[in-house]
């Protein structure tokens, strides 16, 4: 059975799939799909009920909340791609190289990573982003920064095992070097856990994001984010209830399904279900 059947068998990792792409639609076409300005005030709309002309409500400056929580997609998702291709990167490189080489270069390089997951990791954000200027690039690179140990682990495991392999023996016998047996031979073949890593990673970084604006030290108003939206709900809990649900609901579905479309990826390159 291929990897395609098998994920077309998954019910819940299509639903994944299907919440990503909408994903993706909704920040591709925000200018469109958005009905107001996410920035523009109208004092006399503020706190405003779900409503016909305001279907998520309003916020206490009067915005559209629907307007904002569009364009939080879009900032939701580049914060994860970002933030998570630079993990995978970092993960890819010291993982293949610990795994390939093993020695003491593996030994110096699983002691580093030992160390960094000592450190509890929002705990470690919080501290570095304390020194930075909050902004949205300092949170990508922040979170990429402090989320590479675990990729790490996963491909120097399967560097370890592929290492040993008949094509590694076989490439190095024909004078293939180092580099070309890793990066042609060895790493194709850990592709699929790295992506599911990488999609796993996504949604561990929309949500790291989501609590750093909602503490105030992530993406800064008046730029819309699901977390800052969630900040001001918090501090009109007693009287818009909007402002928590929605943005809340918003961070809970894209998570699920980022994790549903993990796991589904997961499962399809799984070599012991494919009967």
């Amino acid at each position: 059975m291929t990897f395609w059947e098998m994920f077309y068998k998954n019910k819940l990792a299509l639903a994944g799939c299907g919440i990503v792409a909408l994903l993706f639609v909704v920040s591709l076409f925000a200018p469109l799909l958005a009905p107001y300005d996410p920035g523009a005030i109208d004092l006399k709309n503020v706190l405003a009920p779900p409503s016909a002309g305001h279907w998520f409500g309003t916020d206490q400056l009067g915005r559209d909340v629907l307007s904002r929580m569009i364009w939080g997609a879009r900032i939701s998702l580049k914060v994860g791609f970002v933030a998570t291709g630079l993990a995978i990167l970092i993960g890819t490189i010291l993982g293949a190289v610990a795994g390939y080489y093993g020695g003491w270069i593996d030994a110096l390089i699983m002691r580093f990573v030992d160390i960094m997951l000592c450190f509890p990791t929002f705990f470690l954000i919080l501290a570095v982003i304390a020194f930075l200027e909050p902004s949205i690039w300092n949170i990508m690179i922040v979170i990429g920064l402090t989320g590479w140990m675990g990729v790490t682990r996963l491909v120097r495991a399967d560097f370890i095992s592929l290492r040993e392999r008949d094509f590694v023996t076989a490439a190095r016998a024909i004078g293939a070097g180092d580099g070309r047996i890793i990066f042609l031979h060895i790493l194709p073949n850990a592709l699929a856990s790295i992506l599911v890593a990488a999609t796993l990673g996504i949604a561990g970084a929309i949500l790291t994001e989501s609590a750093l604006s909602f503490l105030g030290i992530g993406v800064q108003p008046p730029t819309p984010s699901w977390g800052n939206i969630l900040t001001a709900g918090k501090d009109n809990i007693d009287i818009a209830w909007w402002l928590s649900l929605y943005p809340g609901l918003a961070i809970l579905i894209t998570v699920v399904g980022y994790n549903l479309l993990g796991e589904g990826i997961r499962d399809a390159s799984d070599p012991r279900l494919k009967r």
